[in-house]
């Protein structure tokens, strides 16, 4: 069985290594097209309007061809976990490829780590299926890769592995260990021959605050769970308020959500997509002025849900770092003058915004906090991670906030809608 984990971990590898090199060949197409449009002026201005409107459209209608495509799909692994659904066949991997490059390459505010996650755990069960193991066993297989697709979407091995445990079963089996850890190593492995192992997102070396700075990460972290908390209230009112409108076909609406996206990518194109260019910016110190940090958060606060609203393939990951580490980086320069010596780099709130807002949405603060730290590099700032994500988690659970997986598990369950 180890052995199959392994050969099925390269394929996760190759596949969401793939994944992830089409989609910034599709992000770099994309941006030419935002230049070249701004350079002719003109009715030239409303052609990146038109193809986000045709790639939101164009993936919902893949979607709707194979449902269990749409959305992030980390829903359907843990709902394969619970005993309620099956896992789907080896045609969604296709399904989720093309219509996510179509989605997030159009500029879609969505992340490949809910394809990846899916598509791993799809091929994980296909293999186990092809060796003709018990339905326990392909249950294993399914649950174990979808931690290696993980890891291949954010070169994050150990925050992969610790998603399967703490988020997708919420409990730590021996064999389940063996399993994701072998499957993730060889996924890993295969997926750094095509995009490479470094950190998603290195930050240079930075040292972590003084002692007298550390309450501010509690009182932020409680910040940022009320964020989070609506946050997800937002993603599942958007879903419902989409569904509530009949007289509006799916893939038309997806073309609608697509044409506002794209006006907003026209305006500013770090107010789309995923959010890594963004991302880079706050950490690579160039953070905008607060009242344009301020539009960051109000826009991607709300286009996220938005964006995910169109059903096209795509997670919810990517945006919700990219919002925490707005978040931060404007929490930061409205509370700089009321903090202590040793408070004036922004970067320890952008990282900790973005392990906190996490931990809120998802209420799985140790893959967060170790997800964060892989991406970053910045294993100096684990003590006011720990503080951030234990308040941020404390208050959107006091607040009475569904984990977002859960609701939307919950929801697809009732409506049959991911």
């Amino acid at each position: 069985m180890y052995l199959v984990a392994a050969v099925a971990g390269c394929l996760v590898g190759l596949v969401g290594g793939s994944f992830r090199w089409c989609l910034v060949r599709a992000e770099e197409l994309y941006t030419s097209l935002l230049v070249a449009s701004e350079r002719l002026g003109g009715p030239a201005l409303l052609l990146p309007v038109l193809v986000t409107a045709a790639g939101a459209a164009i993936a919902c209608a893949i979607a709707r061809r194979m449902p269990s495509a749409a959305g992030s799909g980390i829903q359907e692994v843990e709902a394969v976990w619970r005993g309620e659904r099956t896992p789907p066949t080896l045609w969604l991997v296709p399904a989720r490829f093309a219509g996510g490059v179509i989605a997030m390459g159009s500029g879609l505010l969505l992340g490949r780590e809910g394809p990846t996650v899916h598509m791993g755990a799809v091929i994980g069960a296909e293999a186990g299926r092809r060796t003709r193991m018990s339905a326990q066993d392909v249950t294993l297989l399914h649950t174990s890769l979808a931690g290696a697709g993980l890891a291949v979407a954010f070169t994050a091995p150990l925050g992969g592995i610790l998603f399967v445990f703490e988020e997708v079963t919420k409990t730590v089996r021996p064999r389940l260990v063996l399993l994701a850890v072998i499957g993730t190593a060889a996924a890993v492995a295969c997926s750094g021959l095509i995009v490479g192992s470094r950190a998603v997102l290195p930050v240079p070396a930075v040292a972590g605050p003084p002692m007298a700075l550390l309450p501010a990460f509690l009182l932020f972290g409680a910040a940022t769970g009320v964020l989070g908390a609506g946050y997800n209230r937002l993603v599942v009112g958007m879903l419902s308020s989409c569904d509530r409108v009949r007289r509006v076909g799916p893939v038309a609406r997806a073309a609608l959500i697509g044409a506002v996206v794209g006006l907003l990518l026209c305006a500013d194109p770090l107010l789309g997509g995923g959010g890594e260019q963004l991302n880079e910016r706050v950490l690579g110190g160039g953070i905008p002025a607060v009242a344009v940090l301020a539009g960051y958060c109000v826009v991607r606060f709300v286009a996220g849900p938005l964006s995910y609203a169109a059903g096209a393939p795509g997670g919810l990951f990517a945006p919700l770092l990219a919002l925490g580490a707005v978040w931060g980086a404007l929490v930061h320069g409205l509370a700089l003058p009321l903090l202590p010596d040793g408070g004036s780099s922004a970067v320890p709130f952008v990282i900790a915004g973005m392990a906190a807002m996490f931990s809120a949405a998802v209420r799985a603060p140790v893959t967060g906090i170790v997800l964060t730290v892989e991406i970053t590099g910045s294993t100096t700032l684990l003590v006011p991670l720990l503080l951030a994500c234990f308040a941020a988690t404390l208050t959107a659970d006091r607040m009475g906030s569904t984990p977002v997986y859960d609701s939307l598990r919950l929801r697809m369950s009732g409506t049959g809608t991911p």
